[in-house]
């Protein structure tokens, strides 16, 4: 298991064990994981935030922490937040890892997770140029998760 998975794993056991939030120390938590500190950034940045139905804040200094909170969000307001975030342009693996995100969580079906990934491949984009591909991606993505939602 990479550091990332055992870091994500770790907190996800905090949230789950305190009912949904977790307050931690990222230099005390890098010390019993063994890695270091900015490797539990890249994990909370990554794999906790607000699409994915989190809240993080952190407070800096001597006592500072970090308080991961997950939050009840409807599948549609989880979707909404995904169009949001994508933007203009979404390329191939960040369409795949937020498809994945969803499946995992249950916000799509498997289904609806494959006709995802087949729409915004590369080899469905193929005869598009290079450098509009990931602004179609985008486009297409986005209007299909707009039909998911409903």
């Amino acid at each position: 298991m990479r550091i990332s998975d055992s870091v994500a794993k770790y907190i996800m056991q905090l949230l789950n064990e305190a009912d949904g939030t977790a307050e931690i120390q990222r230099n005390e938590l890098a010390n019993v994981l063994g890695c270091v500190p900015s490797q539990i950034n890249y994990v909370i940045t990554s794999r906790f935030t607000p699409e994915q139905g989190y809240h993080v804040e952190s407070r800096r200094g001597g006592g500072g922490y970090i308080r991961i909170t997950r939050r009840q969000l409807s599948k549609s307001d989880v979707v909404m937040h995904i169009i949001n975030a994508v933007g203009d342009s979404l390329d191939g693996g960040t369409a795949r890892a937020m498809t994945e995100n969803m499946l995992q969580n249950g916000v799509i079906d498997s289904e609806a997770a494959s006709l995802l990934q087949a729409a915004a491949s590369d080899k469905s984009l193929s005869l598009i140029p290079r450098e509009f591909r990931d602004a179609v991606r985008a486009s297409i993505y986005k209007n299909m998760l707009l039909v998911v939602k409903t």
